[in-house]
């Protein structure tokens, strides 16, 4: 069996629900062992923690230089492989950036950057590197995700012509109404979190989840953003009319004030054949929906799902995967392109979706900012 890969942890400490889901996604498949790490910028709580959760203490670092520049004295058989960067928005540039002028692979949170600039730069940095680059949309790790993708590469479809992607959540409502919390949460804070909080945070997996699963790129958009207050700054609620092509066109709803909603992630895409519809809290079901058949559900680890879909299935039809186990199984697919293996272009999030990201929260923004304009994507 090949080694574990050594696994680098910038953020992620403390009680963070990122931090923990990546963990838990990276030791599933048995291919990372966690090296080195920088869990919080406070030493002593940094230290605190690895030894809460077992880690190594010789390798965690008082911070991010510190790291780069003792991993980078190591041989090249002990340093770290690969980082995963789980920071607040605004450092994971300049981390990534850094990790890969020195021959590091990245796994990175999105936004991958704050700005569509800085993902143009950090693309050039990749490609220049060589190195093994993933944005962690999560979704696109679910079995059925995988298979819907798939089924509309297979024509099942038909020609695509209509799209609708939302993803609702309510927890900012508790944040939003009272003036002293909400300046002082960092999601709300456009130095650390970039331009956008919504569409940044929530919708962007929105707009992956299009492209992702329908293989077409959006093209143009139209946005029209709520902020509640005219004091904040970031936008917690947005609606996106997008256009794929001249007959493909759809919708973006997005949301951090859809009062009692909890992860609301939900597509639909309809061809001229028929439709497939997932959710997010009801990750395990696939709708095929036809204007001549009854609605087929698609479950995983059946035999009739695709080799994607199924690569990404660990236990027998009937149990329950999740979230964990999405974020797994991008790390499995980072896990083959680091060593080099053969593997599907579906397996994970490349640094093309982290700056096509980037390009869609700017363009929301610019299309709200000028009286909800129609926009063009690059």
């Amino acid at each position: 069996m090949a080694k574990k890969i050594r696994l680098g942890i910038l953020g992620g400490g403390g009680d963070s629900l990122i931090g923990v889901l990546h963990r838990v996604a990276s030791h599933i498949n048995d291919n990372y062992q966690i090296t080195g790490a920088v869990f919080n910028p406070d030493f002593e709580a940094n230290m605190a923690f690895a030894k809460e959760i077992d880690v190594p203490t010789d390798r965690i670092y008082t911070d991010f230089d510190v790291m780069v520049e003792e991993e980078m004295k190591l041989p090249a058989d002990k340093r770290i492989q690969v980082c995963s960067v789980l920071t607040p928005n605004f450092l994971h540039f300049p981390m990534a950036k850094k990790l890969l002028e020195n021959g590091f692979h990245v796994i990175c949170e999105k936004p991958m950057t704050t700005t569509y600039e800085e993902a143009k730069i950090l693309q050039e940095a990749q490609l220049k590197s060589g190195a093994v680059f993933a944005v962690t949309h999560t979704y696109t790790g679910y079995p059925m995700v995988r298979q819907m993708r798939e089924m509309i590469k297979d024509g099942v479809l038909g020609k695509v012509h209509k799209v609708d992607a939302r993803y609702y959540q309510g927890w900012i409502n508790s944040i939003i109404h009272d003036k002293e919390k909400r300046s002082s949460v960092w999601r709300l804070d456009p130095k650390k979190a970039g331009i956008s909080s919504c569409m940044g945070d929530i919708g962007v997996h929105a707009f992956n989840m299009i492209e992702y699963t329908t293989g077409l790129n959006i093209k143009s958009l139209l946005a029209d953003f709520n902020y509640l207050y005219e004091d904040n700054k970031m936008d917690v609620d947005g609606t996106v009319l997008i256009r794929l092509d001249d007959y493909v066109k759809g919708v973006i709803r997005s949301s951090q004030v859809a009062t009692g909603e909890e992860n609301g992630l939900a597509i639909a895409i309809y061809g001229d054949k028929g439709a497939l519809r997932w959710e997010q809290e009801r990750p395990n079901f696939l709708y095929f929906l036809s204007d001549t058949e009854p609605v087929k559900i698609y479950k995983p680890g059946h035999a009739y799902n695709s080799e994607l879909s199924l690569g990404g299935t660990k236990l027998p039809p009937g149990h329950p995967e999740g979230i964990f186990d999405a974020m797994a199984n991008i790390y499995l697919g980072v896990a083959r392109a680091i060593r080099g293996e053969d593997y599907n272009n579906g397996e994970f999030p490349t640094i093309l979706d982290g700056v096509r990201g980037l390009n869609f929260i700017e363009a929301t923004v610019a299309s709200n900012k000028e009286g909800n304009i129609w926009v063009d994507l690059d």
